[in-house]
């Protein structure tokens, strides 16, 4: 089994993401603040190497961490 790139609070945003959510609706859903949505999804984009959240959420596909 590989190894997961995610925490399980930045699977359950990235699944949100992928669901049309914003961060707004993503930080009222999990009950945690917008800036905690972003500093987990900036996380991501630093672990992956990679510039925005689409190329985050294109990655993380192609590495099986998450579906569409």
């Amino acid at each position: 089994m590989s190894k997961k790139i995610l925490t399980k609070r930045e699977n359950e945003i990235f699944s949100k993401l992928i669901n049309n959510k914003s961060t707004k609706q993503i930080a009222t859903e999990l009950f945690i603040s917008e800036k905690t949505v972003r500093n987990h999804i900036s996380n991501v984009m630093q672990k992956l190497g990679v510039n925005g959240r689409a190329s985050a959420v294109v990655e993380l596909i192609r590495l099986g961490e998450i579906s569409i």
